[in-house]
């Protein structure tokens, strides 16, 4: 059974442009990864410190591939400064 991910992110004011510009570099990476079936980053209409990765995998083998890597392991390190609050990722299971 595919895996969904729902990930949150919340920027500072100050530091929207440079927290978009680390989530935007993750997509081309992580789309090329095996297992990864959908990656799409959102941002909110209303309040534009708030973004939102929506991802399908193929299971969560290949999820908890994706977790290691390089790419997100840096960049996630980067971002933990300029955050107004925790990650909040969550895994789901598509019910309908």
């Amino acid at each position: 059974m595919h895996v969904r991910v729902v990930a949150h992110i919340t920027a500072r004011p100050e530091t929207l442009a440079a927290v978009r510009e680390v989530l935007v570099g993750f997509i081309e990476p992580t789309r090329k990864e095996a297992g990864c079936i959908s990656y799409e980053l959102l941002q909110d209409n209303v309040d534009p410190c708030q973004f939102t990765f929506v991802e399908e995998w193929v299971s969560d083998e290949a999820l908890d591939i994706h977790l290691r890597t390089l790419h997100l392991s840096a960049g996630a390190a980067s971002l933990g400064p300029l955050m107004a609050a925790p990650m909040d990722v969550r895994r789901c299971t598509l019910i309908a």
